[in-house]
């Protein structure tokens, strides 16, 4: 029976959202990887993925000129500016990432339909139905749109998302907070702990997937040290209990009961020996 995977971290961080990004990014490279997308990097440690076709390009920026970790741009035309584009910043926890880039992978697979597709009449509201179905679903609050903007908040209040209605400019979409989409954790949306961004013709099956993730109540582990300050406070953190053996199988069982008579046989009976206790004195004449 193979060994339980091991699992990486000491505490379990709940609500999942308010977890820090993981030290690696490797867990949400591999989707892309996996499909033989093409890996560079650069002298300072920034590293691009790239479709075959070059119509999708991510770039995973520790040594960028800002917060921006994680950069995915999708292109009708190499040579045009991205059809849409997302942004995870330092802080997001790196599984949210994962959640986009393993939707990305199955879209890919699929055809340029699939994470290149047109708008269509009425797209904008069902959009926003699709995306944040996972969201309403598992309790979290829609407030009264002020402004344009429709804001779903978690029940703690500690997550949320925001959803921008009207025209936007496509350049700040992709560069600024000011983008269609904007998802956040922390204590507010004015200083979050980590934010996630996604310009307006990104594909609803991508957004969904991360919301799903967002939203999931299972626990994120982490090590404690690499936790949020704040988080002690706001923040349940339960900690990691050491997986059990496996129970022994049917098969095990029979084999230790075919061992247990051969292990008898072979055994010998103690001798007296220098410790051992002295004979009692026999009985006086």
């Amino acid at each position: 029976m193979p060994d339980p995977e091991p699992i990486d971290g000491d505490v379990y961080v709940s609500p999942r959202y308010l977890a820090a990004a993981t030290a690696t990014g490797d867990p949400a490279l591999e989707p892309l990887l996996s499909l033989g997308w093409d890996l560079r990097h650069d002298d300072l440690g920034n590293v691009y993925v790239t479709a075959p076709d070059h119509t999708v390009r991510l770039g995973y920026l520790p040594e960028g000129e800002d917060d921006g970790l994680w950069r995915i741009n999708a292109y009708a035309d190499a040579f045009a500016s991205p059809a849409w584009g997302a942004c995870f910043n330092d802080g997001c926890p790196t599984e949210f990432v994962r959640a986009f880039t393993t939707a990305l992978a199955e879209a890919y697979e699929q055809g340029p339909d699939a994470y290149l597709a047109a708008p269509g009449p009425g797209k904008t509201d069902r959009d926003l139905f699709l995306a944040v179905a996972p969201l309403v679903n598992r309790g979290w609050q829609i407030d009264r749109p002020r402004g344009g903007v429709f804001t779903i908040q978690s029940a703690d209040g500690l997550a949320g998302l925001e959803f921008t209605a009207g025209r936007l400019g496509p350049e700040a979409e992709l560069t600024t907070r000011d983008a269609r989409w904007q998802l956040w954790g922390g204590t507010s949306i004015d200083r979050p702990a980590w934010h996630a961004t996604a310009s307006t013709e990104t594909p609803v099956a991508l957004l969904n997937a991360v919301m799903q993730c967002v939203s999931d109540p299972a626990p994120l582990p982490r090590w404690r040290e690499d936790t949020y300050s704040y988080v002690q406070g706001l923040a349940h953190l339960t900690p990691v209990i050491p997986p059990r053996p496996p129970a022994p199988t049917p098969l095990d069982v029979q084999h230790a009961a075919a061992l247990r008579p051969a292990a008898l046989a072979t055994s010998s009976v103690p001798r007296w020996s220098t410790t051992s206790r002295p004979a009692l004195p026999g009985p006086r004449r």
